[in-house]
């Protein structure tokens, strides 16, 4: 054999050494997959870009719906689910799961009406109620025309968009709506997926219910303030329980917030409807699902590894994205509560 040849064999070996070690480093970067809510999609998908450039491991989440990410989560094909309806105790203890927020987020009601700016059209719990219960069918309707006088409202007929996907954010708005009207709850319900009435289009995450209030001229709809500033929509100045009329924004979805105990089981508290004057009504946490115990010791360690991480550097993120980052004390239950992730 030649010495060049043995220098080739030689060379090609270290090279196919280096090529396995970089494909066991790959594997093992490749660490998480967590699918559902679509409401937190775009700071999980900040939080893991931040999270692969400072210590080289990928997170993939994908947004399939509050519904897709529990029933994923339960079918132990995902790593971690996201949800924005919260589970019960009794089925967290039945599934073997351990459930924490992430962030704080609001739902925002969002209108296509030529001429209506965003913050423009005030609406009140009630009356918001009959309209997505398809009570109220035109947009020059007293209830609405009372609130708004110096608007010159069409009479246009309503068009409702809503989630057509078993949806987390569908449960908090209907949550909300159902603390308003009981018979926004005989007519159309309250959770993930609920009957909404004819006058109503679907569209798949908060994506597509942006996509086509943005579309459609005469409808309104429902989506996370993210997607809302995202797609450029008209939100509604909604009245709260202080009375006052309020925007969407940091500052009112940190009012609505505050003082909300974490502490109690399945840290789900009731934030909708606050009483602060300056709360926004629609504002919930958003929540992930973990094994308590898992089959794969390196993967559970991860998700604690990553989520710890998010919680403590990932809050400006989540702040630029229009969300609002767990106060210090919450972070500090939410790590206690990941001890339990085995």
């Amino acid at each position: 054999m030649t010495v060049s040849k043995r220098m080739y064999l030689k060379i090609s070996g270290v090279a196919a050494a280096m090529a396995l070690g970089c494909a066991s480093i790959a594997a093992q970067a490749a660490d998480l997959t967590g699918a559902g809510a679509t409401f937190p999609y775009a700071v999980y998908t900040k939080w893991a870009e931040a999270y692969q450039a400072a210590t080289g491991k990928t997170v993939n989440y994908q947004g399939i719906g509050s519904s897709g990410g529990i029933k994923q989560i339960k079918a132990r094909t995902v790593d971690f689910g996201g949800t924005d309806a919260p589970l019960s105790e009794s089925d967290l203890d039945a599934a073997g799961l351990v459930q924490f927020p992430s962030v704080i987020g609001a739902v925002t009601i969002v209108v296509n009406l030529p001429g209506v700016k965003s913050g423009q059209l005030r609406l009140d719990g009630p009356t918001a109620a009959n309209i997505f219960r398809g009570a109220i069918k035109k947009w020059n309707d007293p209830a609405i025309a009372s609130m708004n006088p110096d608007l010159k409202l069409p009479a246009t007929a309503i068009t409702i968009v809503h989630r057509s996907d078993g949806s987390g954010t569908t449960d908090v708005m209907t949550r909300y709506l159902a603390k308003q009207s009981p018979d926004f709850v005989r007519d159309v319900g309250v959770g993930k997926t609920v009957n909404w009435p004819a006058n109503g289009i679907g569209g798949k995450g908060n994506p597509g219910v942006a996509a086509n209030v943005q579309k459609i001229v005469g409808t309104i709809g429902y989506v996370d303030f993210a997607d809302a500033k995202k797609n450029g929509l008209a939100f509604a100045t909604l009245k709260n329980k202080a009375g006052r009329f309020v925007l969407p924004s940091g500052d009112a979805f940190e009012a609505a917030a505050a003082g909300a105990d974490f502490k109690v089981k399945g840290m789900a508290p009731d934030m909708l409807d606050g009483t602060d004057q300056g709360a926004w009504p629609i504002v919930s946490a958003t929540y992930i699902l973990a094994y308590e115990k898992g089959d794969d010791a390196a993967k559970q360690q991860g998700v604690v590894d990553f989520f710890t991480w998010a919680l403590n550097k990932g809050g400006k993120m989540a702040d630029e994205l229009d969300f609002v980052a767990l106060p210090a004390t919450v972070v500090s239950s939410v790590e206690a509560e990941m001890q339990r992730i085995k």
